[in-house]
């Protein structure tokens, strides 16, 4: 394989952070490799040269997209033609696959084989577009071990390769050390995640606090933590604490100490649920949206769970309380117990965090290879 020539897209942070760990572990084994295509900061420092900067690609929203897709289709249109005349040994997409689907189908009608690395969530809903990706994609590489089962029954080639974040989280964490380095003191102390983005806090952030109220009476001398995932979403949560006379910390990002410090965690659905199974920190898992797009998503979406614990464990390990059944009332008694007592949560947690933990990063990096390296 000598002068290995890798072309890899990312579209946003997460998958800038895969790309590198991939990149670093070929490097490993092939140093003269040379990488092109799309990517953030920390591709670029592994010596990825982007054509363009990896930002033009974060659009987040239908109304965003529709603003900027004529910019989207040129930027693709460029990138597929100049991945054909550069006749890179493979392609990898990571993440992104409103972006990199279409790419990877277009290579590998052209001959150049190509790897799908995170799975679209096609087990849950259109899962018709599974189609696109068995004929446009050479191999897919999962981070979740269900995803794998779903690929194979479809018949497109995948390997389950584990997940980076169970790589990176201790089996253990510290929780003393991590109380010690926010400056929390001992006793009860709940974790409050409403999500990242401005709408999830808009619609939960209250219901949360209220819950943290009722959880107050319920147990004297708990206190409250809860990360704010930017400027703009602490701001948010300070104007909805007006009035409130809560012992909550705020914190700026750290929600990884937020979660090591915790003993139980109230959290909206998203990746933040995986990461606390990974502290193996008791949760309840609560999510409203607009009641039209729930209404829609109910019909769309084919799988029994939202979180990602009960899509991993494959039975309702979790409490989910969604739309209308998300009050403070229910979240508070759903919760009050788990503050002391969710090791039966917490004994699943473990055994989903060892099955994750495969090397995620050089379990991918021997895949590509292995695909590079099979005849044609």
């Amino acid at each position: 394989m000598a002068g290995l020539r890798i072309a890899l897209v990312a579209g946003e942070a997460s998958g800038d952070i895969l790309g590198s760990g991939l990149m670093r572990a070929i490097k490993v084994r092939h140093p003269d490799v040379e990488f092109i295509g799309v990517g953030g900061p920390l591709m670029e420092a592994e010596g990825l040269v982007s054509e363009f900067p990896m930002e033009r690609l974060s659009v987040m929203g239908l109304v965003e997209v529709l603003g900027r897709l004529r910019e989207l289709l040129k930027r693709r249109k460029d990138l597929v033609q100049r991945l054909i005349a550069e006749k890179p040994d493979v392609f990898i997409g990571i993440d992104a696959p409103d972006f990199t689907l279409n790419i990877e189908l277009q290579l590998r009608r052209a001959g150049i084989k190509t790897v799908h690395y995170v799975s679209p969530s096609v087990w849950a809903w259109r899962q018709k577009r599974v189609l696109k990706i068995r004929e446009g994609c050479d191999l897919m590489l999962t981070l979740l071990p269900f995803e794998a089962r779903f690929y194979e029954e479809k018949g497109v080639p995948v390997r389950f390769v584990g997940h980076p974040l169970a790589d990176t989280i201790p089996l253990q964490a510290d929780r003393a050390a991590a109380r010690a380095e926010l400056g929390l003191p001992d006793g009860p102390l709940v974790a409050l995640m409403p999500g990242s983005r401005g709408g999830e806090v808009g619609r939960l952030g209250a219901l949360f606090l209220d819950t943290a109220e009722r959880l107050r009476a319920m147990h004297p001398g708990i206190r409250f933590v809860m990360p704010c995932a930017s400027a703009q979403r602490r701001t948010q949560v300070e104007a909805l604490l007006v009035g409130r006379d809560l012992p909550l910390t705020l914190l700026d990002g750290q929600s990884h100490k937020a979660l090591a410090a915790c003993d139980a965690v109230l959290i909206a659905s998203g990746t933040a649920t995986l990461e606390a199974l990974l502290y193996k920190r008791p949760m309840v898992v609560a999510y409203r949206l607009a009641a039209l797009t729930f209404w829609i998503l109910k019909r769309l979406v084919k799988s029994p769970y939202i979180s990602l614990p009960n899509l991993l464990a494959q039975r309702l390990l979790v409490p989910e309380l969604l739309q209308d059944d998300a009050t403070p009332e229910a979240l508070a008694n759903t919760l009050s117990p788990l503050i002391e007592g969710g090791e039966e949560q917490t004994r699943s947690f473990d055994e989903i965090h060892r099955t994750l933990r495969l090397d995620a990063s050089n379990q991918a990096a021997d895949a590509v290879l292995a695909l590079i390296a099979k005849p044609v």
